[in-house]
C-alpha cells in the first residue's frame, strides 16, 4: 500500500490542477461580454439607435445574471458543475448568433436577456463552487487564479472583434467571437472541469472555522456598515459599468481610431489579470479595509483622469487605474465583508448586497448615455462617477467589525 501513496498523491494534483484550469478557460466567457464595446460606433450606426437606446440592453442581462444566480448555485449540487457550465458555453454560442442577424432592438434585448443568463452559468457562483472543492489552503490564490479568466477573455476577444469588424463588419464580428468561444470553452467544461466533495488535505490545512460571534444576515441588514458596504458597492459598479459600456465611444469622439480604442479597453482589462493575482496572494498581509481603501481610492483617481483623455499621460494613467481597480474589488469587498460580519454567513450577506448590481449595472450605462445624449459630452457623467467613488472613500471609514461592536 505504501508505493501507491505517491501516485495517488499525484493523481490528485493533476486532476485538481486540470479542473481549476478548465475553470479559468470557463470563466474566459465573462470576458465575451466586452465584446459589444469596441463594436458600439458600427452598430449604432448601421441600426440608428441612440446610445441610451443602446446601453439600456444592460438591464436585461443585469437582471437575467441577478436574478439567474441562487437557481444556478442549486442546478450545481442536482447536476454538476460541468453540466451547467456545458450548457452556458451552448447558451452564448446561440446568444452571439442571434446578436450576428438582429435588425430590430427587439432582438438585441431578447439576446441579451440569453446573454446573460449564459454568464451566469460561466461566473463566479459555479467556479467559486468547484475551487472550494478542490482547495482547502491556499484558497484566496486559486480564486485569483481562475478569477483571471474573465480578465484574458476581455483582452482576447475585444481586439478580436475589433479586427475581424473593420475587415468583415460587426455581423462577422459578433459570429465569429461566438464560434470561437464554443470551440474553445466547451472541451473545457465537458472534459476537465471535475466536482468533488472533499479534499484530501490534513484538518490543519482547513480554513479557520466560523466564530459563534459571526452575524446572520437578518442582523447584519439592521447595521450602518451593511448599508454602507451597500452604497459603496453601488457606487462602484455604477461607476464601472458606466465606464466600460461607453469607453470606447469616449476614445472615438476624442479622435482615436476605433481599433486603437479597443486596444486600450482590452489593455485595461488584462491589468485585472495582475491585480487578482496580487490581492490574491497578499489577501492575508493587508488589513481588510486597508486593501478596500486602496481599491476604491485608485478607482476614484481613474474617474478624474478621464476628464483629461485624450492626453496620452491621462489616457494612460486612467488605463492603468482602472484596469487595476476594477478587478481588485472582486477580491477585496468580500473580505472586507467578512471583517465586517464574519464567515459563517457570508455567502448570505454578500449575495444581499450583490442586490445592488440591478440598480448600479443598469442605471451606469443608461445614464452616461442619456447624458451624452443630451449635452453632447460625457463630461457631466464624469462628474458624477466622480463624486460617487469619492462619497464611497468616505464611507469605507464609517464601516466597522459589526461583531465587536455588538459584543461592546
Amino acid at each position: 500500500m505504501e508505493p501507491e501513496r505517491p501516485t495517488q498523491a499525484v493523481d490528485l494534483r493533476r486532476r485538481r490542477a486540470l479542473a481549476l484550469l478548465g475553470c479559468l478557460v470557463c470563466q474566459m466567457g465573462l470576458g465575451w461580454g466586452y465584446a459589444f464595446n469596441p463594436l458600439a460606433p458600427d452598430i449604432l450606426a448601421e441600426l440608428g439607435w441612440s446610445r441610451a437606446l443602446f446601453s439600456s440592453s444592460r438591464a436585461p442581462q443585469i437582471a437575467a445574471m441577478a436574478l439567474a444566480s441562487p437557481i444556478v448555485g442549486a442546478l450545481v449540487l442536482r447536476a454538476g458543475a460541468s453540466r451547467v457550465l456545458s450548457i452556458a458555453v451552448s447558451l452564448l454560442g446561440v446568444a452571439f448568433a442571434g446578436f450576428a442577424t438582429m435588425t430590430s432592438f427587439a432582438q438585441y434585448f431578447a439576446w441579451s436577456l440569453l446573454l446573460g443568463l449564459a454568464l451566469t452559468g460561466l461566473g463566479d457562483v459555479v467556479v467559486g463552487a468547484v475551487v472550494a472543492q478542490w482547495t482547502a489552503r491556499a484558497r484566496g490564490a486559486a480564486l485569483g487564479f481562475v478569477y483571471t479568466g474573465s480578465n484574458l477573455g476581455g483582452m482576447l476577444v475585444t481586439p478580436l472583434v475589433a479586427t475581424l469588424a473593420a475587415a468583415h463588419g460587426w455581423r462577422v464580428a459578433l459570429a465569429g467571437a461566438g464560434a470561437l468561444g464554443v470551440a474553445l470553452m466547451l472541451p473545457a467544461a465537458v472534459f476537465a472541469v471535475r466536482d468533488r466533495g472533499a479534499t484530501s488535505e490534513t484538518p490543519s490545512q482547513e480554513p479557520a472555522p466560523a466564530q459563534a460571534s459571526d452575524i446572520p444576515l437578518s442582523a447584519a441588514l439592521r447595521t450602518p456598515s451593511f448599508w454602507l458596504l451597500g452604497f459603496g458597492l453601488f457606487a462602484c459598479l455604477f461607476y464601472q459599468i458606466g465606464i466600460t459600456d461607453h469607453l470606447v465611444l469616449t476614445l472615438t469622439d476624442a479622435g482615436i481610431d476605433k481599433v486603437e480604442a479597443a486596444g486600450w479597453l482590452a489593455t485595461a482589462i488584462g491589468l485585472g489579470i495582475a491585480s487578482k493575482l496580487a490581492f490574491g496572494a497578499l489577501a492575508d498581509r493587508l488589513h481588510p479595509r486597508v486593501a478596500m481603501t486602496l481599491n476604491t481610492a485608485l478607482l476614484a483617481a481613474s474617474s478624474i483622469a478621464i476628464w483629461f483623455v485624450p492626453e496620452r499621460s491621462a489616457l494612460l494613467a486612467f488605463v492603468a487605474l482602472f484596469g487595476w481597480a476594477a478587478a481588485a474589488r472582486d477580491v477585496a469587498y468580500p473580505l472586507l465583508v467578512a471583517h465586517c460580519f464574519g464567515v459563517r454567513h457570508l455567502a448570505a450577506i454578500y449575495g444581499a448586497l450583490m442586490v445592488v448590481l440591478l440598480p448600479g449595472g443598469i442605471l451606469g450605462p443608461i445614464f452616461a448615455g442619456a447624458v451624452h445624449d443630451h449635452f453632447g459630452s460625457y463630461r457631466p457623467a464624469f462628474a458624477t462617477f466622480a463624486a460617487g467613488n469619492a462619497a464611497a472613500l468616505v464611507a469605507l471609514w464609517l464601516v466597522r467589525d459589526e461583531r465587536r461592536a455588538a459584543g461592546a
